[in-house]
């Protein structure tokens, strides 16, 4: 399974985190596993060092900066990270698009300014965590479209921080 194309390997994480039909409406199951599945996978790094840029990185070459698994690269803390599809363009100005896939945090520290999933009134959303007087409320980042702001209440939970973003883009 792992032969095919190098995202392959997403595809095949992702089958198995992702058991939801709308991505933002419910947290994905773990289904038909009885542990999450540990992924690792190392790809070469290269740099801007690229010495001829007419040709292709070479990894025998000295074009290689490092070697990385992109998931642990991502993920800081792996028990208590999942990861979702995005639904919506919410957070367009942050960089993260309708259709992109992210790491969430739960481990990760609740700041002012920073990209959070949260559910509110039972509805999970994901959007920039603000602060205006005295209260904490949810907001877009998207200069192009008009999103409501959503104040925290009680009721509220925040269910991690935005740690990294997996986008594909079509090459056919």
């Amino acid at each position: 399974m792992l032969a095919g194309r190098p995202f392959d390997i997403f595809d095949d994480l992702l089958a198995r985190a992702f058991a939801c039909s709308s991505c933002l409406s419910h947290v994905p199951l773990l289904s038909g596993y009885d542990e999450p599945t540990t992924l690792s996978y190392q790809i070469c790094l290269f740099g801007p060092r690229s010495a001829d840029v007419r040709q292709f990185p070479s990894p025998a070459g000295d074009d290689l900066e490092d070697e990385i698994d992109p998931i642990s690269w991502v993920v800081r803390h792996p028990s208590s990270t999942f990861w979702r599809r995005v639904e919506g363009d919410c957070l367009w100005d942050a960089g993260i698009r309708d259709g992109d896939i992210i790491a969430v945090d739960r481990a990760g520290k609740r700041r002012v300014g920073r990209a959070v999933l949260a559910v509110v009134e039972g509805a999970v959303t994901a959007k920039m965590l603000r602060k205006r007087d005295g209260r904490y409320f949810l907001a877009p980042a998207n200069s192009k479209e008009s999103f409501p702001d959503i104040e925290l209440t009680e009721d509220s939970e925040i269910w991690g921080v935005i740690a990294g973003v997996v986008r594909r883009y079509d090459l056919e």
